[in-house]
């Protein structure tokens, strides 16, 4: 018998006297409803506990948006736009090359990213050129690992291209 299936027996035999209490929600409870946002990139933290009423993300499942009290999970997210969404109904945009989102019990959520920016911060020519030059490089060839470069490359320029239209 593996350790796994024991520690499952194990687990199914514990009295429910010990179990803890499940924890349910009700539609009195007053609850907060903003979200604590921690974004963080290897050289710089731009939240920490951030206020924030929603925010969406790029995940590789799909579009998804983030309330206060969201289940918790961890998403895996694709080259993409984070939108917060602030209490006044204003929002900022951030473009992630990707990274993991972590959504963490009592409204929490933890974005960790390898590389992002302001989308205001990115010009609609200079993406235009750096897209055109990694096409030459797809279609004029090259080494198998600047293609394979070169079409990384492209799908993430590709994205915030579509985002800064």
């Amino acid at each position: 018998m593996n350790s796994l299936r024991i520690a499952r027996a194990a687990l199914r035999a514990r009295p429910a006297a010990l179990r803890p209490p499940l924890q349910r929600r009700g539609y009195a409870e007053a609850v907060s409803d903003k979200i604590k946002l921690s974004l963080s990139l290897p050289h710089q933290s731009i939240y920490k506990s951030h206020d924030a009423v929603q925010v969406n993300i790029p995940a590789e499942s799909g579009e998804m948006g983030v309330l206060a009290n969201h289940v918790p999970s961890i998403e895996q997210l694709k080259p993409g736009v984070v939108e917060i969404i602030e209490e006044g109904g204003s929002s900022k945009r951030f473009f992630l090359s990707g990274g993991f989102a972590v959504v963490q019990p009592k409204s929490a959520l933890s974005i960790n990213a390898v590389e992002g920016y302001p989308l205001e911060d990115f010009s609609p020519e200079a993406v235009r050129a750096q897209i055109a030059e990694a096409q030459k490089v797809v279609n004029g060839g090259g080494s198998e690992q600047d293609i394979a470069e070169a079409k990384i490359e492209l799908e993430v320029l590709e994205s915030l291209q579509a985002h800064l239209k």
